[in-house]
């Protein structure tokens, strides 16, 4: 690390603590040169993920984006704003985990629905209805009896 004040890069650390809720970590060091007393971060780059939309554009990943889409969804539901925004945590570091840079929108809404599909089915279909471009009663009726038919596997095989 260079000394802000002479330059050098020997330095030597005092003190270390988690800033930003853990996700970085705060530095305070000292120069071996000068003596002069300075602040470092370091924190863990993410490299961006480039989401392939439906019509062939490209768009960088937007945490933002998905909050909102899912806040719409779950309104007047039991999922709450701190469940919306692990889900989205989780579904961030999975996309980071992958060594993929660029993801389907298809493929983020499919994990987007199956994680909703197990909190509340309304979320599921309202999120649904967006997502796969619902276009009439039919659609609706058609992934009500999808939910229906899959909780009947699930309590025939329990």
């Amino acid at each position: 690390m260079q000394c802000p004040s002479c330059q050098n890069t020997d330095s030597r650390v005092l003190e270390s603590r988690a800033a930003d809720g853990g996700r970085s970590v705060r530095r305070r060091r000292e120069c071996l040169n000068c003596d002069f007393r300075f602040t470092t971060y370091e924190r863990v780059e993410n490299v961006p993920i480039t989401i392939l939309k439906r019509n062939g554009s490209r768009e960088t990943f937007s945490r933002s984006k998905l909050i909102n889409g899912l806040t719409r969804a779950c309104e007047k539901t039991c999922i709450g704003t701190n469940k919306i925004e692990v889900m989205v945590d989780e579904l961030e570091l999975r996309l980071q985990q992958t060594n993929v840079r660029e993801v389907n929108s298809a493929e983020i809404g499919e994990m987007v629905l199956e994680q909703l599909k197990e909190m509340s089915e309304v979320a599921y279909v309202r999120f649904a209805s967006v997502y796969r471009q619902f276009h009439g009663i039919s659609d609706f009726v058609a992934t009500l009896e999808a939910i229906k038919t899959s909780k009947g596997e699930l309590a025939t095989v329990r």
